[in-house]
């Protein structure tokens, strides 16, 4: 069974970020199915930081499917570089969220608190540039599937380690992809 979920989260992982590559709004539906059955996955697994950024990334897709939605100009946003300020707040929270989740996942019997500690803070800053629309997500997303790949391959998840391969490739293309978006 856990084969299956995985499988299937791998299938609907894999089209969000190939929806969010081509920024297209399916990327947040997808997106929803993928998280919340990698939610239960990683909490079965003892990837305690993982479980709560897939509950965060829930949470963040709805955010992101309004923005990307609205029709208003106002709320709407367009693909666009994060300013200097922006850049500066992101490596901070990544920072603060990095110690906030390996000082609580001390606290457990996880045998992985670094890297989920780090690949965490590091998703969740990259899910809220994501959601606004900031070409610096897909460089969060690469650093972050850098270090999953082996976490996941290491805690015997075969298959979501294969997904971070892909996610690796469509997140390098995905900044390309944006860039040359922005050029137009």
């Amino acid at each position: 069974m856990n084969l299956f979920l995985e499988t299937l989260a791998t299938i609907f992982g894999i089209l969000s970020v190939w929806y969010a590559r081509n920024n297209k709004i399916y990327v947040f539906p997808t997106g929803i199915v993928s998280v919340l059955i990698f939610a239960y996955l990683t909490f079965i697994n003892k990837i305690y930081a993982e479980t709560g950024i897939n509950i965060y990334y829930f949470v963040m897709s709805v955010y992101g499917w309004v923005l990307w939605g609205s029709k208003n100009k106002k709320i709407q946003k367009k693909i666009s570089f994060s300013s200097t300020s922006e850049i500066i707040f992101s490596i901070t929270i990544s920072i603060i969220f990095y110690i906030i989740i390996y000082t609580i996942l001390k606290n457990t019997d996880s045998d992985v608190i670094m890297l989920d500690s780090l690949t965490t803070s590091l998703s969740l800053t990259a899910m809220l540039l994501l959601a606004r629309r900031k070409i610096e997500n897909w460089i969060f997303w690469i650093i972050a599937d850098l270090i999953y790949i082996p976490l996941f391959f290491y805690k015997g998840l075969y298959i979501a380690s294969l997904q971070y391969i892909v996610f690796l490739i469509l997140a390098t293309s995905g900044y390309i992809e944006w860039k040359k978006n922005i050029k137009k």
